[in-house]
């Protein structure tokens, strides 16, 4: 098969598990890896993952199956940054769906759903372990059933909900409120590249976290 993955930025996390599912895929299969829609030539399946442009029809025509890894239980959760939201409302898990791109916002068809438990304890890193390697799994179930498949509509019986785009001013932090009610949010912040941080006496603090393993 001829595939492309599309993911916008070389700085996001992802691209380590990326790296590591091409060089384990490609002696079976044409694959490349593209940062821009200009880039895509065609095929017969494009991932979208960590996407940040929208790829319209004329893109998505020039491949069989143009596929989304999201991390939500669809319909709830289309939009941005789901899982991140969810563990800062206190998810104890995520799940993680396998879908066709469509115009409006993810919400074509699906072709598998995992769901993944999320320690209370573990931070940024060890919570992109484990959706990375969701992710892949999902990449592989779509390599392995791309010609069987009979992918699922969306329930139409469970009303869709929608999450913002996160920006930098979502990772403020509350200097006057204790860790543990902050802590779902100081865990999820990405430390390279949207640091959780405060304000306090004039002055804007960055504050990272690391776990500590027992001596």
């Amino acid at each position: 098969m001829k595939i492309t993955i599309l993911c916008s930025s070389e700085k996001h996390p992802v691209n380590n598990m990326l790296t590591e599912w091409i060089h384990r895929n490609n002696k079976n299969h044409d694959i490349q890896l593209a940062r821009k829609k200009t880039e895509l030539s065609g095929g017969d399946l494009l991932f979208l993952i960590s996407c940040s442009e929208i790829i319209s029809i004329p893109e998505r025509n020039k491949f069989k199956k143009t596929l989304i890894v999201h991390a939500s239980d669809l319909p709830q959760g289309r939009g941005w940054s789901p899982h991140i939201w969810e563990i800062i409302n206190g998810a104890m898990g995520i799940t993680v769906s396998l879908l066709e791109a469509e115009d409006n916002v993810d919400s074509g068809d699906i072709w598998k759903k995992l769901h993944i438990t999320i320690p209370p304890h573990a931070l940024h890193d060890e919570i992109n372990d484990l959706l990375f390697t969701a992710e892949a799994e999902l990449m592989d179930y779509a390599v392995d059933n791309f010609f069987t498949i009979h992918p699922q509509k969306q329930s139409a019986e469970i009303e869709a909900t929608y999450y913002p785009r996160r920006t930098e001013s979502d990772s403020e932090l509350d200097p006057h409120n204790s860790i543990s009610s902050q802590f779902g949010l100081i865990r999820v912040c990405d430390p390279a590249r949207f640091p959780a941080f405060f304000m306090l006496h004039g002055h804007k603090y960055k504050l990272t976290l690391e776990k500590v393993k027992n001596e």
